[in-house]
C-alpha cells in the first residue's frame, strides 16, 4: 500500500491514495489551521470505523442476515502527553435489518474485533477497545 502526502500551505495537507482517491487534513485553527479538513487523528479514527463496519456488513451477508444498514458510532480518548496516542475507543453499532439474529451481530463484532480488522487490532496496542450494538428492526 502507498499514499503521498502534499503540504498546502500552514498545516493543511492532501492525501492521495494509490487508488487515487484524496483526502484534504487539516489542523485545528488555534495550531495555524484552517478547518478545511478533519484532522489526521480524526481520519485513523473514521479509518478504523470503517474498517471493522466493513467486516460487520460483511461477514452478516456471508451468514444470510438481511442487514440493511450499519452505524458505527465511535468515541475515543487520547493521552494528554505526545504522543497523543488513543488510549480509549468504544464503537457503539446501530445494525439495521430484517430479523436479524443478536448472536449473528455479535460473532461479526467480535469477529471483526479479533481477527479480521487491522485497523482495531493495531490501535488496540495502546488503547482500550470495547464495543456494544443494538439492532433496528426494518418492516
Amino acid at each position: 500500500m502507498r499514499a503521498t502526502i502534499k503540504w498546502l500551505d500552514n498545516v493543511s495537507f492532501v492525501g492521495e491514495t494509490e487508488t487515487s482517491h484524496a483526502i484534504v487534513m487539516d489542523g485545528a485553527p488555534d495550531a495555524g489551521g484552517r478547518n478545511i479538513g478533519p484532522r489526521p487523528m480524526e481520519v485513523v479514527l473514521i479509518g478504523t470505523g470503517g474498517c471493522t463496519a466493513f467486516d460487520v456488513v460483511h461477514i452478516l451477508k456471508k451468514a444470510r442476515q438481511a442487514v440493511s444498514d450499519c452505524v458505527v458510532e465511535l468515541e475515543a480518548e487520547r493521552a494528554d502527553t505526545d504522543p497523543k496516542v488513543f488510549t480509549k475507543i468504544h464503537m457503539h453499532f446501530v445494525v439495521t435489518g430484517k430479523a436479524l439474529k443478536p448472536e449473528q451481530v455479535e460473532r461479526a463484532i467480535k469477529l471483526s474485533a479479533e481477527k479480521y480488522c487491522s485497523a482495531s487490532i493495531m490501535l488496540g496496542k495502546t488503547a482500550a477497545i470495547t464495543h456494544d450494538f443494538e439492532i433496528q428492526e426494518t418492516d
